[in-house]
Parts: structure tokens; C-alpha cells; sequence
């Protein structure tokens, strides 16, 4: 198991890979016979470098998603994430909501996951995700942070088109623990942080 460092991306090293040296992947529901269509790609979005995710989610054939995912560890273990409070990541988007899926090694199925939504907004934006406030998706299994394997970043569950762009993804403290290194997530609730970076 390896322990969780602060950055998780920021963007520094060549596409696709993340600064802690897994790859950012895309999928489609093309591997469950669906026929959503996405694109990704390091661009210059408002300033910006980033990973842009663009495409039309379609719901025939029982699809229904894009999926821009990271692995949390470059060697397919597990991470300790559990002195961490949540995720914050930098986006900029087209005013759509979006999903964020956590994924940890005690689920088997494709479909389980650890979601929460966010809405992404034609600017750049931090959105604060707490741990805590994840739901647990067709498992009955806890969120376990001592055992995260991938995030991903997902447009799904409706007819629409997705532009979606990742500039940053980090772990977050809440400041009261003593952390310098992001927001802080007091609070019951994820927050949009409607602040521009």
C-alpha cells in the first residue's frame, strides 16, 4: 500500500501522465455495446494547461457515459488516502453536471463506485469533494480511503454533450488539522468553491 502525497496532478509532466506517473485513460461505453463518442487530449483551455475530455453521451444501447479515470498509484496498488479529508480538483467546463467516481480494490464489478456530482462552469473553478459525503453505488461496501485504486471524472446518465477540463487534482485538509496544501472543507456538505483561480 502506498502512501497518498498531496498533488495527485498539476499538470507538470508530458500527456497523458499525471505527476504521480499513472496515465490518464479514457472510456466510452463502447466496451458494453453503447455509442458515446469522446475525445481527450492536453490542451490550453482559458490560460490553462489541461486535460480536456470532449464528446456526446448517448443513452442507446444501454450505454450512457464518457470517463476520463486515473489510476491513484503508477504501480496498480492501493493508496492510503485516509489523512486526507476529500479531493479538490480545477475545472472548467460547459455549465453540465458531472460526476466524480472513486474506486477502491474490494470492488469487483465495472459498475460499483463511490460518486458524487459536481457542476463544472465556463470558467475555472476548485470544486471541494469530501470523502465523507461520496454515496456508494450498487455495493453495499463502505468507502474505504486506506484502499483507493482510480478516480475518474464522468459525463453520464443523459443525452448531452461534454466538455470538461481538468487543470489540477489534489487531496485536501481540512485547514483545522494543520494542513497548508488547500482548501478549506469545514462543512457537512461538498463544496463548489465559486472563487476563479
Amino acid at each position: 500500500m502506498l502512501p497518498a502525497t498531496a498533488i495527485i496532478d498539476d499538470l507538470s509532466r508530458e500527456p497523458p501522465a499525471a505527476t504521480i506517473g499513472s496515465a490518464w485513460k479514457l472510456f466510452t461505453d463502447a466496451v458494453m455495446g453503447g455509442i458515446s463518442q469522446a475525445v481527450m487530449a492536453r490542451e490550453e483551455v482559458a490560460g490553462r494547461s489541461a486535460i480536456r475530455m470532449r464528446g456526446d453521451v448517448h443513452l442507446e444501447n444501454n450505454g450512457g457515459f464518457v470517463q476520463a479515470s486515473l489510476d491513484l498509484s503508477p504501480t496498480a496498488h492501493v493508496v492510503d488516502a485516509s489523512g486526507w479529508d476529500g479531493i479538490a480538483i480545477d475545472v472548467f467546463g460547459n455549465g453540465e453536471v458531472y460526476n466524480v467516481h472513486l474506486r477502491t480494490d474490494y470492488l469487483e464489478r465495472p459498475w460499483q463506485s463511490y460518486r458524487q456530482e459536481f457542476t463544472a462552469y465556463p470558467d475555472w473553478r476548485t470544486v471541494v469533494l469530501r470523502f465523507s459525503a461520496f454515496a456508494p453505488y450498487r455495493t453495499a461496501i463502505p468507502l474505504d480511503t486506506h484502499r483507493l485504486k482510480r478516480v475518474g471524472l464522468v459525463a453520464i446518465g443523459r443525452p448531452f454533450r461534454c466538455d470538461l477540463a481538468i487543470g489540477g487534482l489534489r487531496y485536501i485538509r481540512d485547514v483545522s488539522h494543520g494542513c497548508d496544501h488547500g482548501e478549506d472543507i469545514k462543512g457537512k456538505q461538498a463544496v463548489l468553491r465559486s472563487r476563479a483561480i
